[in-house]
């Protein structure tokens, strides 16, 4: 019986660190804490969260992606601005997969996303500072339970 893991993923909170704060203290017991990019903070301030490197972050400061091995998973993390078109998921989806990856966090879009493309699992959080649809700023609980993924889009009000 495998035990579930629980990854609270967020991206796009530029510069604002009340979502962050947030997310630490109203999940203290998950297991993980991804941000997708364009947090633009120092690094040394992100403690806590595996961070990429978004098109507004200094560059040098994290990397590009991350390839992370949670569970019976492996995540590709990235922000998506070098890794896809807006809408065209097939891309990201191939670069997880050339990685052997079966699933996929990005950010960027500041739009939520959850599907299936071409057998990996593509989430997007949206923008836990702004999302550019209109809905309020948002995040996702990524559930790991052995081989089944599940997620949950959730509303951060500020």
């Amino acid at each position: 019986m495998s035990e579930k893991i629980t990854i609270i993923l967020c991206s796009d909170s530029h510069r604002t660190s009340d979502g962050l704060a947030y997310l630490k203290r109203t999940y203290p017991k998950a297991d993980y804490f991804l941000h997708c990019g364009d947090s633009e903070f120092p690094k040394r301030t992100m403690e806590g969260f595996a961070c990429v490197q978004g098109n507004n972050d200094g560059y040098g400061e994290y990397p590009m992606n991350l390839v992370l091995e949670i569970g019976e998973h492996k995540i590709y993390l990235s922000h998506g601005h070098r890794d896809m078109m807006f809408g065209h998921y097939e891309m990201i989806a191939a670069k997880a997969k050339a990685k052997g990856c079966d699933i996929a966090c990005f950010g960027h879009s500041h739009v939520p996303y959850a599907g299936m493309v071409d057998g990996v699992v593509c989430l997007n959080p949206g923008s836990i500072w702004h999302n550019r649809d209109g809905s309020c700023p948002t995040y996702m609980i990524v559930t790991l339970d052995g081989k089944n993924v599940s997620w949950e889009k959730k509303e951060y009000k500020k």
